[in-house]
């Protein structure tokens, strides 16, 4: 199905854009690389050109959803009104992969984890986003995802967690079809610059890598224009800022937001907030993760201010900020009428800003860009996926394990086919691991087991693939007989049989390794809880003044 919109839409030729290319702070050729991808893209009826600031959009983009689905939630007196706001609303697939996470285990109540990701598309396309954005040269060129949060609202409501991936992580993106036009993008042949994921068809693709790379069943997207930020922004009276010294991010070559704060707490709104969450050059370390804080502070205050904000009981401002918030957002046909967000809200509040916690995924640099951190990146995403709290409270019972209903056969009838993923990012693939490891299981009866020597992966944990139910069980007898919890059974239609991939936690010996399961939020991931009003950014020296 292709994506669609109720105010109509219209094909535009993608021009080549400049992917680091001075579109957050600095000047034209600040540094970065610009995407190779080319294609179509569908905009709104009527739109201008151009495309919009990068992190400036970032949490901006971020907020404006935050702002619709709170605000569209408690504007339940305009219910009249929502037939016009619906007309706001524009629509697009949710995954344009090949393949799904699988659906999550309801808990003991039947309730079910609500997963969304949240898009930060940086194109250019209308006059007023050119205007706050600059770099002409960029016009109407393939939008970069360059913010992508993935918020979890746990499936008792009574928490709320958001990763952050930072715009530069370099990973596989899958293969995605266009709805509109069905162009196929095949799956990435090396690793990639995940922002990119959006110009392969949009935004069902960065939920196809997400999904992809998390193994998290994500249920709806936003997608968040910058028009109109600004005046939601001023709407709401402001939102609290701190820095531990004065800030003026601007350096002698024009590198800076232009922000310019005394030190202390400041209210912030309209092109301020703007310049705050653009601002890389001026915090300590100058980098996108520094700038991801920032962002961070910044979502825990409005949230707050949305709550405790007494302006906003006014009938008028509810609804220019619902008029603006929906004239902002792309969202899945899920989520598709401002009836869907306003039920979506009224989950959402059921959450105090003391069960919220922001993080960062878990990264290390290579090079000039990042990936996911071996260990504790994956760490994350399991605690997501098993609905654990990122807060420490509240900790969830272990699941009792799920045999399945399918009988397995004889040991000697079972086939198998073990490939070698033992390559990490830092550690080349253990040689002739398959073999080794086929004939462990051939020595236990599972005669049949074959060796895969012509594919090697990178598999961080050892896991036992499937592609049907009638072949579950016979996946779950070999993980018992080699002393493997069955939650390492997972059903894949990347395989066509039973198959043993040994991970890189199984590098060596007869065995994979047995650990007690830690579901500690990593430190590396940096959370900062909701309620957290003392959270202050620490300004680089070289971007003070007195």
């Amino acid at each position: 199905m292709g994506r669609s919109s109720v105010r109509g839409e219209g094909a535009r030729q993608r021009a080549p854009h400049a992917s680091d290319h001075g579109l957050e702070e600095g000047p034209p050729h600040e540094g970065g690389e610009p995407s190779a991808d080319s294609g179509h893209h569908r905009r709104r009826h009527g739109g201008g050109g151009g495309r919009a600031p990068r992190p400036r959009r970032r949490i901006l983009r971020w907020s404006a959803t935050i702002l619709s689905v709170l605000i569209l939630g408690t504007a339940g007196a305009g219910y009249l009104y929502y037939q016009h706001l619906n007309n706001n609303l524009e629509t697009d697939d949710l995954n344009l992969g090949d393949h799904r996470a699988p659906e999550p285990t309801p808990n003991a109540a039947g309730q079910t984890p609500l997963n969304i990701l949240l898009i930060g598309s940086d194109a250019r396309d209308s006059k007023e986003n050119q205007k706050l954005g600059g770099a002409k040269e960029t016009f109407g060129g393939t939008p970069l995802a360059d913010v992508q949060m993935l918020l979890h609202l746990s499936a008792d409501r009574t928490n709320m967690s958001v990763i952050s991936m930072p715009r530069d992580t370099l990973l596989s993106i899958p293969k995605c079809t266009d709805p509109d036009d069905g162009k196929v993008y095949e799956a990435s042949t090396q690793r990639t610059m995940t922002n990119q994921s959006l110009g392969r068809g949009g935004p069902g693709c960065t939920v196809a890598t997400w999904e992809k790379l998390t193994d998290i069943r994500i249920n709806h997207f936003m997608e968040v224009d910058f028009s109109g930020v600004v005046s939601m922004a001023d709407a709401i009276g402001g939102v609290p800022v701190c820095v531990d010294a004065n800030i003026h991010s601007r350096d002698s070559e024009g590198h800076g937001s232009g922000l310019k704060l005394e030190k202390g707490t400041t209210y912030v709104k309209g092109e301020q907030a703007l310049q705050w969450l653009r601002t890389r050059y001026g915090f300590d370390g100058g980098t996108d993760i520094s700038r991801a804080k920032a962002q961070h502070m910044y979502m825990n205050a409005l949230v707050r201010e949305l709550r405790e904000n007494a302006n906003l009981g006014s009938p008028n401002k509810l609804r220019k900020l619902a008029e603006t918030a929906t004239s902002a957002l792309k969202v899945d046909d899920g989520l598709g009428s401002v009836k869907a967000l306003f039920d979506l809200s009224n989950e959402l509040k059921k959450v105090s800003p003391e069960r919220t916690t922001m993080t960062t995924m878990p990264f290390e640099y290579v090079g000039a860009r990042v990936i996911p951190k071996p260990g504790d990146a994956e760490q994350l995403f399991r605690l997501v996926r098993d609905d654990i709290s990122l807060d420490g409270k509240g900790k969830k019972k272990p699941a009792k394990e799920k045999v399945s209903d399918d009988p397995a056969a004889d040991d000697g009838e079972i086939a198998v086919q073990v490939q070698n993923g033992t390559r990490t990012d830092v550690e080349p693939p253990v040689g002739g691991r398959a073999s080794t490891v086929t004939q462990i299981l051939a020595g236990k009866g599972f005669t049949k087991a074959a060796a895969d020597t012509t594919t090697v992966l990178a598999q961080e944990k050892t896991v036992i693939k499937f592609p049907s139910a009638d072949l579950e069980g016979d996946a779950q007898r070999i993980a018992k007989s080699l002393g493997m919890k069955l939650s390492s059974v997972k059903k894949s239609t990347d395989v066509s049989g039973v198959t043993l991939v040994v991970g890189a936690d199984w590098r060596e010996g007869n065995a994979p390794p047995k650990s007690k399961q830690d579901d500690k939020t990593p430190d590396s991931a940096e959370a900062l809880n909701g309620s957290d009003k003392k959270a202050c950014m620490h300004v680089d020296p070289n971007f003070t003044w007195k």
